[in-house]
């Protein structure tokens, strides 16, 4: 399929993607939109929930499988858009709205590579895309919930923002919720035990503790403190002070390592919540390394974390759109990255051919796990 029109069938995808709310749990409509337009192309899909995933015309069983996976819902709108965040605005050429960098660039690619090998023979590898929910709050219902519905997957390509450089490992995350308790009381007189002092103190600590971690390597461990909640009126002494902390960690600690050193230096009390993404890496010898390298990507270790941390094969995490531009307020993505973008999964697939043509005698790379319990 010509590719000149499948980017600008793209764009007119992502417009209405972007023209339509889809916060996490929330994705019907877009879902719906997705899977109206593979199947505009007669391509047949599957969808659970709000996720929808359909294979190549001529799959074969004897062959690889490639998951080609980005996600539909955003994150809401953040207090300092100036742009209505639901309005696809063309402007210089960048397309602006919320989702439209994370990661609605990425999927749409990714969409656009897929249509392009879609009725393609002989092929050495299928193809499986997936269009999942809930990534951002890394959901039930999201990619975790198909994973024992797709057939067999070889290895991954996860659409992320990375300036389509090739992110081979990620860090893990978690959440905590931490509570500060004190004693209410009158703020006219000297009652009460002030809890938002307390959580103060706990809150310094976070923002300025270093993990310890060998020379010339990353910060192995972040901590950031994103929501605080506390007091009812101006007259009452807070008797609790909750504050959420988001954890971004390697495989250098483990989640009870890490959790071991909070709460060796903190007051307060804290739960973890559910759902803990583990860190991932894939084999640097794994042809999608070796031929992404070939073609002039490069490889980086991510310090973000997305439905790779779910999946239990092989993956690369590579996108159209800059990290640093998601959950950014007045959100965009260029259009020039998008094409860039499709160009290059085509060729890096075109060029991963040889190395699976010959797979049946060279066995690929298996994950390199280095998941922490």
């Amino acid at each position: 399929m010509n590719t000149n029109i499948l980017y600008h069938q793209a764009i007119q995808l992502l417009e209405k993607m972007i023209a339509t709310p889809s916060f996490s749990g929330e994705e019907k409509q877009v879902a719906d939109q997705v899977e109206s337009f593979l199947n505009t192309y007669l391509v047949p899909t599957t969808r659970k929930h709000n996720n929808i995933w359909c294979y190549n015309k001529y799959y074969d069983t004897k062959k690889p499988t490639i998951l080609l996976n980005s996600h539909l819902d955003t994150v809401k709108p953040n207090e300092q858009y100036k742009l209505n965040p639901f309005d696809p605005t063309i402007k210089d050429g960048r397309i602006y709205g919320l989702g439209s960098n994370d990661a609605g660039g990425a999927l749409v690619a990714l969409t656009a590579t897929f249509l392009h090998f879609y009725a393609q023979k002989d092929l050495p590898f299928n193809l499986c895309l997936a269009a999942t929910a809930e990534e951002e709050n890394s959901g039930q219902k999201g990619i975790r919930s198909i994973l024992n519905d797709l057939l067999p997957i070889s290895f991954a390509i996860v659409g992320e923002p990375t300036t389509m450089q090739i992110a081979i490992a990620e860090k893990g995350s978690m959440v905590l919720d931490c509570l500060a308790t004190g004693k209410s009381g009158h703020a006219a007189r000297a009652e009460g035990i002030n809890a938002i002092y307390k959580a103060i103190k706990d809150i310094q600590w976070f923002s300025t503790y270093v993990f310890p971690v060998e020379s010339n390597l990353p910060n192995p461990v972040k901590m950031t403190v994103t929501q605080i909640q506390a007091g009812q009126q101006h007259n009452v002494v807070p008797g609790e002070c909750a504050f959420t902390v988001d954890v971004r960690f390697d495989h250098s600690y483990t989640v009870k390592e890490i959790m071991n050193v909070i709460q060796n230096h903190t007051f307060c009390d804290i739960k973890i919540r559910p759902n803990i993404l583990t860190p991932s890496a894939i084999d640097v010898l794994h042809p999608l390394v070796k031929t992404g390298l070939a073609i002039g990507r490069k490889t980086y270790i991510s310090p973000t974390s997305s439905d790779q941390g779910w999946l239990e094969m092989p993956s690369v995490k590579m996108g159209p759109g800059d990290s640093a531009r998601s959950h950014m307020a007045d959100e965009f993505i260029f259009l020039a990255e998008i094409e860039q973008g499709i160009a290059i999964y085509i060729e890096l697939l075109e060029s991963i051919k040889p190395y699976l043509a010959s797979s049946a005698t060279q066995p690929l790379p298996a994950l390199q796990s280095i998941n922490e319990n």
